[in-house]
């Protein structure tokens, strides 16, 4: 037993019980509610199968941006660390605690018709607002902040001294960059990248204020349970079910990355 665990109070696992059964019990309710003799026609219905399709491909580009802006952004946090980097840092992951409604207002009132950008969209004819586009920048601006935390925070753990050496033997900072620092990376790259992925495929007040609901367009998976659930809660238990799965997996994935990095420290 770890040093430290084996000396917990007996009272300290009552309430740790009651906080497991608080996030457990609803996804088993979830379990033991759903119409499984319909689950196949269910999902595979035209509206949900429209509404997940939607979903990962929207997730997918979402997170090709947040990996596109979001490595870049890390580096430069974690190169400078002044009081202005400080409060543009602040910024970039005010998405996190920010309700997701009031940023899909700050997106309207950003990229909208009317909007500080929009309006010159708009008169160049790119509409942005209620489009696909909006919802794949939903999902981008509440994502992103997940990938900037996995790999500054990795950046900032294993150093600068490989890129110092190879800077001293004549290295450009851009061979440093693609031949060490992006290698070092990569098991963070792909956690943050994840993490990204399940928080966009999870969107849902950002993209309703921003994108609207429309089925084909903007109806992703969590606005067609949303839809679903009004008139008949147990068809929108499917759906909900292969998100469920698919978060699993994510957490699996990265639950399971991080013990093998602490099982490769200890060793």
């Amino acid at each position: 037993m770890r040093s430290g665990v084996r000396d917990l109070p007996l009272w300290a696992y009552l309430p740790a019980v009651v906080g497991m059964a608080l996030v457990v019990l609803p996804p088993l309710a979830m379990v033991e509610k759903t119409p499984w003799h319909d689950f196949t026609s269910l999902v595979g219905s035209e509206s949900s199968r429209q509404a997940l399709e939607l979903s990962l491909k929207t997730a997918a580009l979402s997170t090709l941006l947040c990996l596109l802006l979001g490595v870049p952004m890390a580096m430069v946090f974690a190169a400078h660390d002044g009081v202005v980097m400080r409060i543009a840092r602040s910024l970039v992951l005010l998405p996190l605690v920010l309700p997701p409604v009031v940023g899909g207002l700050a997106l309207l009132y950003t990229f909208g018709r009317f909007g500080l950008i929009g309006k010159h969209l708009s008169a160049w004819g790119i509409e942005i607002g209620f489009t696909t586009a909006a919802v794949v920048l939903a999902q981008t601006f509440v994502a992103l902040p997940f990938l900037v935390i996995s790999v500054e925070g990795a950046l900032r753990t294993t150093g600068t001294r490989y890129q110092q050496v190879a800077a001293t033997l004549g290295a450009s900072p851009t061979r440093v960059l693609w031949r060490i620092t992006v290698p070092l990376l990569i098991p963070s790259l792909l956690a943050g990248a994840v993490l990204s992925f399940a928080r966009a495929l999870g969107e849902f007040g950002a993209t309703i204020t921003f994108a609207g609901n429309r089925p084909g367009i903007t109806q992703t998976a969590p606005l067609a349970i949303y839809v679903q659930q009004i008139d008949d809660p147990n068809q929108a238990l499917p759906l909900s079910m292969v998100l469920v799965a698919i978060s699993l997996v994510v957490v699996v994935a990265v639950h399971g990355r991080a013990r093998r990095r602490r099982g490769v420290a200890a060793i």
